[in-house]
């Protein structure tokens, strides 16, 4: 134990130590710090940011049919309409951004040069034009003007009850969490790998594996690396809730940010559950592939197949989170292999509502997971910091894992 300590406690300081590791933490606390203080900065020097995003657009509008002008101008407040100008030779000299023609209340073309991935200008000139149709229409059938106000002002009163998640909310979170975890394990479980290398390549290693239990050094080396991603990412994600509350009263009113702050505390449980133990299944394979190879140079190499691996899980999460179907049979195996449930099933737990036996079984199975990969990566650590010239193929592992 006390083997274990020292160890933790060296490479724990040696990364706090870090200049890459202080700047890199400094710069990314500042940024949020400035975006999230960033209202109160405006508002101290009078800047209306709804004027920041850019000039008023123009758009150019051709029609005959009456009212459709007026409509169109209180539809499309962010544009400024002309009439006098031909759509198409507008639109390639840059005069507009776009332009309508308007046949009658039941045709017309939209022309934009470059549709954008929000472009939602189509489908409100469909509202527009609709309401005026339904509109039109019932005035001819005899219908009084206040009449057809009524209808097409009628909004039903209705509630939402929700026995389950609410997705469109934790959508948030479970996007946050799946890349901070990708982007801890791509930079922590490439270091911890790095760092192995480094010191068998300096010899140092023959030194240490006659002095220390392997697996007090694996699991020092591990942790202190998790321990230091960890401290990292409090920093960051505690400079952001600081910087909040201390400007709350200037995001009032912005969802999306609040939703930020607001994450149900069993979520986060999870959250941070599945952060961990994830983060270790993949450093301490991290580490067992870095005591294998000879070279510095040879890790990037060597690591490959364990990031596809992890890519692969990414992407999986990502397209299934896109399409909505997020509790289909893939996902459902993923929840329970541990190289794949820190994502998956915290993606299923937070989007869908999940039986507690499932979730008890993921973690069960998560935390054996880690176990294994702890054990089996001293193993590896113990024979492989010793091996000069051999390649990490899958024969030498496995003689590694099964050599008294």
């Amino acid at each position: 134990m006390k083997q274990f300590t020292t160890i933790l406690g060296f490479e724990f300081m040696n990364y706090l130590r870090n200049k890459a590791f202080i700047f890199t933490t400094v710069v990314m606390a500042a940024v949020i710090g400035i975006v999230l203080m960033f209202p109160r900065f405006a508002s101290a020097a009078e800047i209306d940011i709804s004027e920041l995003g850019g000039e008023e657009g123009v758009m150019a509008l051709e029609t005959d049919v009456p009212g459709v002008k007026e409509a169109f101008t209180a539809a499309f407040p962010d544009y400024s309409l002309v009439t006098d100008m031909d759509i198409g030779e507008g639109i390639r000299s840059g005069a507009v951004q776009c332009g309508f023609k308007v046949e009658s209340l039941e045709k017309f073309s939209y022309f934009v040069a470059d549709v954008e991935l929000y472009d939602s200008n189509y489908a409100i000139a469909s509202d527009v034009l609709r309401e005026m149709y339904r509109t039109d229409r019932l005035s001819r059938l005899g219908v009084s003007p206040e009449e057809v106000g009524q209808v097409m002002s009628f909004v039903p009163e209705g509630s939402v009850t929700s026995t389950g998640v609410d997705r469109t909310k934790n959508f948030l979170y479970t996007y946050i969490m799946v890349m901070a975890l990708y982007m801890v394990i791509v930079i922590y479980g490439q270091m911890v790998a790095s760092n192995v290398a480094s010191e068998k390549a300096s010899r140092a290693m023959e030194l240490l594996v006659t002095s220390a239990d392997p697996i007090a050094m694996m699991f020092g080396k591990v942790i202190a690396s998790g321990l230091a991603g960890l401290t990292q990412l409090l920093a960051v994600f505690g400079s952001g809730f600081l910087f909040y509350n201390l400007s709350r009263g200037d995001w009032a009113g912005n969802e999306l940010v609040a939703s930020l702050f607001d994450i149900p505390a069993e979520l986060l449980l999870y959250m941070v559950v599945f952060f961990i133990l994830g983060f270790f299944v993949y450093a301490f394979l991290f580490g067992a592939v870095g005591s294998m190879v000879s070279k510095l140079e040879d890790v990037s190499t060597a690591t490959m197949p364990l990031m596809m691996v992890f890519v692969a899980v990414y992407m999986i999460v990502i397209v299934s989170l896109s399409s909505g179907g997020i509790d289909n049979p893939l996902m459902f195996v993923c929840s329970f292999i541990p190289l794949t449930s820190p994502m998956a099933m915290f993606a299923r737990i937070a989007m869908t509502t999940v039986p507690l036996w499932e979730k008890a079984v993921s973690v069960v199975l998560l935390v054996g997971g880690v176990i294994a990969a702890g054990f089996a990566a001293a193993k590896i650590y113990r024979v492989g910091v010793l091996m000069y010239g051999t390649k990490p193929t899958p024969k030498a592992i496995w003689k590694a894992l099964t050599q008294k």
